[in-house]
């Protein structure tokens, strides 16, 4: 430990323990462990996870345990805001990757801001396409398609955060749904990841859905993951991924990045 957080704002050392929580890997943790993971001594964290739990921003999961309550996902969806990222701005840049493909179904998914390690479809460009008509449910694109263990997109944004959280959704359960090409094997799962982040995009074979291959590239602001843009087409139509069709995919993603702050685009 170096000096235990002193000469910080108080602000500074709550975005310390909320940090802390995902270095950590999410769910309940101790007290000792928030702590020494923000590099606060014991007393400090004690009186902000209990001024935290009155704004449920952290909940207390059981003696001496506290995991991020509902607050903290309320703080996320504000970030994720039209304050940050305007719904028409981000439509326009799905909608122009959507004609760069020739008619590709295009989506924006996100992190999700609670329930563990997730993503939710915060946006998309299909046109006048009719989703159940192509094989996809509702179903398919709220609840399938959440998990991190299957998908170009769940993948993408699974590759830029901690290791912690990567082997444990590599090793957890794949979704009874996921299509013919997902990865069973967990260690083949985690080489993947390390692709993603080497080539910075990913491209996936029938993973959640079958008939289906896609590709995907994350949306990062201000050095963290936030989401990752996906496109879809049919697997008959796209056995093979062209590279034009990767490239206007990582321009999307990394057009999407600057308007929250994050890296520039790809060249």
């Amino acid at each position: 430990m170096s000096e235990r957080g002193k000469g910080t704002s108080h602000t500074e050392r709550v975005f310390r323990v909320q940090q802390a929580f995902i270095e950590l890997g999410g769910g309940a943790q101790r007290l000792s462990a928030i702590a020494q993971a923000a590099d606060l001594d014991d007393s400090t964290v004690s009186r902000i996870l209990t001024s935290g739990t009155y704004k449920k921003t952290f909940v207390r999961a059981g003696r001496g345990l506290y995991q991020l309550g509902t607050g903290a996902g309320d703080l996320g969806l504000y970030a994720l805001s039209d304050d940050n990222l305007s719904g028409d701005e981000s439509r326009e840049v799905l909608q122009s990757l959507r004609l760069q493909t020739d008619g590709g179904l295009v989506f924006l998914y996100l992190k999700a801001p609670f329930g563990g390690a997730g993503r939710q479809c915060y946006d998309m460009a299909v046109g006048d396409s009719d989703l159940i008509e192509l094989g996809m449910t509702p179903r398919d694109v709220l609840f399938v398609s959440r998990s991190l263990r299957t998908g170009a997109s769940g993948r993408t944004i699974l590759a830029y955060m901690s290791e912690s959280i990567q082997k444990r959704v590599a090793h957890g359960p794949t979704p009874d749904e996921a299509g013919p090409g997902v990865f069973k094997d967990g260690d083949e799962f985690l080489a993947s990841l390390a692709d993603i982040r080497e080539q910075g995009y990913a491209l996936g074979r029938q993973e959640c859905m079958a008939n289906w291959n896609s590709i995907a590239a994350p949306v990062i602001w201000d050095d963290t993951i936030h989401g990752a843009v996906l496109l879809l087409k049919p697997a008959h139509v796209m056995p093979e991924a062209p590279q034009h069709y990767i490239n206007a995919t990582v321009k999307a993603a990394a057009q999407l990045s600057q308007l929250g702050g994050g890296w520039p685009t790809h060249e």
